[in-house]
């Protein structure tokens, strides 16, 4: 049967870490295409809507940093040093005062209880080992009254499809280092979390739209 790769079966935390230190000065090179064809419209729609204070996860090399308004209060994390230094390096020339990037892993968010109230990603939770630990801390650091906000691309609810993802899996975590087959409304749920919407945004139901609450 096809799984999920997960923490057990993959790469520890520590080592995709150490893939994305090595690809991070290239890393927007590799991104170009699918960022500007699928992901780039839904940050400049989805960010500039968001304000409070604000959790970032997996801030990567920042190319959501530019859409947040001054009405945001946002702190950006990241498990790849070189990946923030690259991020650091756009919001320098950004110039924002409200941003600050830092080091964090999302299995072991470093903040107290009920701090934010919005937490974001953005493509994150197809590289996470343990998602449903990672969905687990996102809630755990999630305000009462707050809500998270998940663009990711997920497993198909086409069969053929999905067929071909979960026959892809393997080669695409050895190589890229991400799933392609995730459940991640399932992962979303299991990790304590409510969906309130889920929308379908690019090719066909793998690009989507989470907003959750606690």
């Amino acid at each position: 049967m096809f799984q999920e790769e997960t923490s057990n079966s993959s790469k520890t935390m520590k080592t995709i870490a150490k893939r994305y230190d090595r690809e991070a000065r290239l890393y927007d090179l590799y991104e170009w295409l699918p960022e500007k064809l699928v992901f780039q419209k839904h940050r400049k729609r989805i960010f500039p809507e968001l304000s409070g204070k604000i959790l970032e996860v997996g801030v990567g090399t920042g190319n959501s940093l530019e859409y947040y308004t001054d009405k945001a209060d946002v702190t950006g994390i990241d498990f790849s040093p070189k990946m923030l230094a690259q991020a650091q390096k756009k919001l320098n020339k950004l110039g924002k005062q409200n941003i600050k990037l830092m080091e964090g892993d999302i299995e072991n968010l470093p903040f107290q209880d009920n701090t934010f109230d919005i937490v974001v990603t953005a493509c994150v939770f197809c590289s996470v080992p343990n998602p449903i630990r990672g969905f687990k801390e996102v809630a755990r650091v999630l305000k009462p009254n707050g809500k998270a906000v998940f663009l990711e691309h997920v497993k198909s609810n086409n069969w053929l499809i999905a067929f071909m993802q979960n026959l892809m899996n393997p080669l695409s975590v050895r190589i890229f280092g991400f799933n392609m087959n995730r459940d991640t409304r399932n992962n979303i749920e299991k990790g304590s979390l409510a969906v309130q919407k889920d929308k379908h945004l690019a090719l066909g139901d793998i690009v989507r739209l989470f907003v959750c609450s606690k």
